[in-house]
């Protein structure tokens, strides 16, 4: 692709991906920000199942983007492919506002959840065809990256401030003005770009960027069809089993029917996945030493970035249900959206960059810029600190005492200034390390990496305990477990991000040295 009028010093093109980004981050961290409470408290989905479904979800939204980018890359360019994503969002976004506006009061609505599975569809698809291209457009013009995140983090900023504020209201029934401001930020997003795009996306000589390539054959059609059929049917496994084996089935913890509807499909998908691609791609006989010690790297720190994702993005899952139930919100007479907690990550990163940037380059002017696998550790030591900090925020706590939100504050600033740290880690890395000829696949595994982390993410989610405070709110209430561990009280689900997250700095403090002499001088 070439390279855009913004290199001329004409930097319009730049700032029209930049609003576009803006808008579309606006609409994703905006419905994410009310999505696990619209589920448990206007849906009536418990907090287990509603985990899994957000796990689920974001999960997925990591995936289809390998879809995305590969038709791109063969067949609509990047223009095509953001037009049409963004559409499916935007449809996306407006069904999940007809779920918000057919739940009933009485209990859980079957149209209500259908549009919402009908809504999480879309998104994930236009998802897929829209976040690689316009990531793409962006890289590819000089000084792109700083303005690129901080339109991704104003966008995220904002977006729970608004959404939370119409749809985090304590009435069920405001859910879908959140849903449908996100869905109007996603038209806001689409059609700046599609008036906007052939006046400034352009090369020096007035050459449009991101034309298509090809016409779409048939087969790849088909494939793009199966695709959603697929994702469809898999947030709608439980249902079609349901259909064909009878709702009583279901009931029945004893019956076949009852056994495969609760199998984690989804979860396979991603984890099999991750699984196979070293396998794919350690089976090529022309790697020579020096690339598969490089690549082997790679996927060891994918290995320690699922844990770091899973612990941190409970920001959208488990610590906003805390947020909502245990947390003491009130400001003077003002009782505050749990669902704005998640303001204070994007806004810690657009305040705290500037610094981490300073700090990296003094370090890096004296020779002491620490590695990449070094900077991960301490960004996982970072996430483990935050769940200390909150852990001892809720140890002795009773069951009716909420605590105050500046523990939950103190953990968000924390796990900020960890992803901070582990920001160099990713494509950048990916991109150095990766043989040429295995770069696209490569970048896939990353991208595979986030999605198992969102999919744990999920499943970590689902073992926040029933009650409020230390202690279980109802006696003789089913516990979740971890590990043969009993998770009966908060301060016991806390130790578990604890004990994921510090095992694995620790680890990764105690093998930085080895994965660095097997970079062979990358940093």
């Amino acid at each position: 692709m070439e390279n855009s009028n913004v290199k001329q010093g004409h930097p319009k093109g730049l700032y029209l991906l930049f609003f576009t980004e803006m808008w579309e981050r606006f609409s994703y961290y905006g419905m994410r920000a009310i999505f696990i409470l619209f589920m448990t408290k206007a849906l009536f989905i418990d907090k287990a199942s509603a985990s899994n479904i957000y796990g689920s979800y974001t999960g997925l939204v990591y995936l289809t983007p390998l879809l995305g980018g590969y038709i791109a890359d063969r067949f609509w360019g990047n223009r095509r492919s953001i037009l049409i994503g963004g559409c499916l969002m935007a449809i996306g976004q407006f069904l999940m506002f007809l779920s918000g506006s057919t739940v009933a009061e009485a209990g859980q609505n079957a149209s209500s959840i259908s549009m919402m599975w009908a809504g999480l569809t879309f998104l994930i698809i236009g998802n897929g065809f829209f976040k690689p291209n316009i990531s793409t457009m962006d890289h590819r013009i000089d000084g792109a990256f700083t303005i690129f995140y901080m339109g991704i983090n104003l966008g995220a900023f904002f977006s729970p401030l608004i959404c939370g504020s119409l749809g985090d209201t304590g009435n069920m029934h405001d859910f879908r003005y959140g849903f449908l401001a996100a869905c109007i930020g996603m038209i806001i997003s689409t059609i700046s770009f599609e008036i906007l795009k052939n006046k400034y996306l352009v090369t020096s000589e007035g050459a449009p960027i991101g034309m298509p390539k090809a016409k779409l054959d048939p087969k790849t059609g088909l494939t793009i069809l199966g695709a959603v059929a697929l994702i469809f049917g898999l947030l709608n496994f439980t249902k079609i089993v349901g259909f064909f084996a009878g709702d009583e089935a279901l009931l029945n913890t004893d019956s076949k029917a009852y056994a495969i509807a609760h199998i984690d499909l989804i979860g396979y998908l991603i984890y099999s996945a991750i699984i196979i691609m070293p396998l794919i791609i350690f089976s090529d006989r022309t790697l020579e030493k020096d690339e598969k010690q490089r690549i082997s790297v790679i996927f060891i720190l994918a290995f320690f970035v699922v844990f770091f994702w899973a612990c941190f993005e409970q920001a959208g899952a488990s610590l906003t249900l805390f947020a909502d139930a245990q947390t003491n919100r009130t400001i003077g007479g003002w009782t505050m959206p749990a669902s704005w907690f998640q303001s204070i990550n994007p806004l810690g990163i657009i305040v705290l960059a500037p610094i981490f940037t300073m700090f990296w380059g003094m370090l890096s002017k004296r020779n002491l810029e620490p590695s990449s696998p070094l900077k991960m550790a301490f960004g996982l030591l970072l996430v483990a600190i935050g769940y200390v900090v909150i852990a001892f925020g809720v140890h002795g706590v009773d069951a009716q005492t909420k605590i105050s939100m500046w523990w939950l504050v103190a953990l968000y600033i924390l796990h900020t200034m960890g992803e901070l740290s582990l920001s160099p880690i990713g494509l950048s890395m990916v991109s150095k390390l990766a043989p040429l000829r295995f770069s696209s696949l490569l970048m896939g595994t990353w991208f595979l990496a986030n999605a198992v982390a969102n999919k744990f993410a999920g499943t970590l989610s689902a073992l926040i305990p029933p009650g409020a405070g230390e202690e279980a709110a109802k006696p003789g209430a089913v516990l979740p477990n971890f590990l043969g561990i009993e998770i009966n009280n908060l301060f016991t689900f806390f130790c578990v991000f604890i004990a994921l997250t510090g095992t694995a700095a620790l680890v990764l403090f105690g093998m930085y040295k080895w994965l660095e002499k097997r970079m062979h001088g990358v940093k």
